[in-house]
């Protein structure tokens, strides 16, 4: 297939992006394309709103994985694009329609021209939340094959077409969200001694809060926690019966996220018995850290040389994918891929070169054949 039929196949899934566990309409664009190929060695396995292809190998004495993950993200596009989310309030802001696109193009590679061993590849639903890779691991659907060893990428608007990169260990942190609520007694502003005051309890966690890294975590393991929402009252004359901040936690060892999370809980009991009020903590999607196998990242890396495709070595980020899930119960790695967007990941107006699709599924190939 040419290359711009890729191209109208990312842009026709990245009009209709879908959140976690909602992706109907992706689901089915994957069944009608899958359907479309030479049907001799291939099986199909949906689970949930996630697809898995199983290609048999000619020898098939190994099986190898490929994930992409499928939804999107609750943001309104302004990229401009006349291929735009036709999806109001939703959008490919992470490059999933990138994901799919190359993992279609591999796919139909394999299929037609086929190799040794046999190759899963896994459309992975609810990656961005509430997290789709942990329980589609578990399930049977999945688990029906011998998986020897799984791979991903990941798009990268910070690096050029024509790269990627990865390494060995860890690449992604690992991450949990953080949504803290605090209820008390509203009242006058003029009579703030007949109240219990929430706007004052949040500051005052969110101003604790900070010393949690600084001093309960050890400075050779590094950590952060963020708070990036807070919400309290309604006007100007009435003391808030509530708030509510949100946040993220996020650690480079999986020894430190519950330590950090005893300091959040311990920090709320004191701001219960000083300001005389309630909280709860939902720690809602939380992300194993994506641990690289050393032997597949040097693996990838020779079968990269002599190609036009560059291979760098990654550093370490505190962003999380729960594709680390996976990794943690299988061999394997993940790799970022150039894209050179001038934006970023979840950015309204991510605009990744399309010129990596064809970078991706070399890539993709290549390793899967090796």
């Amino acid at each position: 297939m040419t290359e711009s039929n890729w191209t109208k196949i990312r842009r026709e899934l990245h009009q209709i992006p879908e959140l976690g566990f909602k992706e109907y309409k992706t689901q089915q664009y994957i069944l009608d394309y899958v359907q479309k190929l030479p049907q001799n060695h291939i099986e199909v396995t949906t689970w949930k709103t996630g697809v898995l292809v199983f290609v048999n190998g000619t020898v098939g004495e190994k099986t190898v994985t490929y994930r992409a993950d499928i939804d999107g993200l609750p943001i309104h596009e302004q990229t401009g694009y006349d291929f735009a989310s036709q999806h109001e309030g939703r959008m490919h802001a992470c490059g999933h329609d990138f994901h799919m696109t190359i993992a279609l193009g591999a796919l139909t590679q394999v299929v037609e021209e086929r190799v040794e061993n046999h190759v899963l590849f896994v459309f992975q639903p609810a990656e961005e939340g509430p997290g789709g890779a942990q329980p589609m691991l578990a399930s049977d659907e999945m688990n029906q094959y011998d998986i020897d060893y799984i791979f991903a990428l990941h798009i990268d608007p910070k690096r050029p077409v024509g790269t990627v990169a990865s390494k060995e260990g860890l690449l992604f942190a690992n991450t949990s969200e953080l949504f803290i609520d605090f209820h008390g007694q509203g009242g006058h502003a003029a009579y703030p001694h007949e109240t219990k005051d929430m706007m004052m309890a949040a500051s005052a966690f969110n101003i604790q809060l900070q010393q949690v890294v600084g001093r309960m975590v050890n400075p050779l393991e590094d950590a952060v926690v963020t708070l990036g929402k807070m919400e309290a009252g309604t006007v100007q004359n009435i003391i808030p019966e509530t708030a509510r901040v949100e946040g993220t936690i996020r650690t480079t060892k999986a020894k430190t996220m519950p330590l950090i999370k005893a300091s959040i809980e311990r920090i709320l009991k004191g701001i219960e018995e000083r300001y005389d009020c309630r909280t709860a903590v939902d720690y809602g999607a939380n992300y194993y850290m994506v641990d690289n196998d050393s032997k597949y990242v040097e693996q990838f890396r020779n079968v990269l040389e002599g190609t036009e495709i560059e291979f760098v070595e990654a550093e370490e980020a505190m962003t999380g994918e729960d594709f680390g899930y996976m990794l943690k119960e299988l061999p394997g790695f993940m790799f970022w891929l150039g894209v050179d967007s001038p934006y970023g990941l979840h950015h309204s107006q991510l605009k990744p070169k399309e010129d990596a699709i064809e970078v991706g599924i070399e890539a993709v190939v290549r390793m899967i054949e090796s």
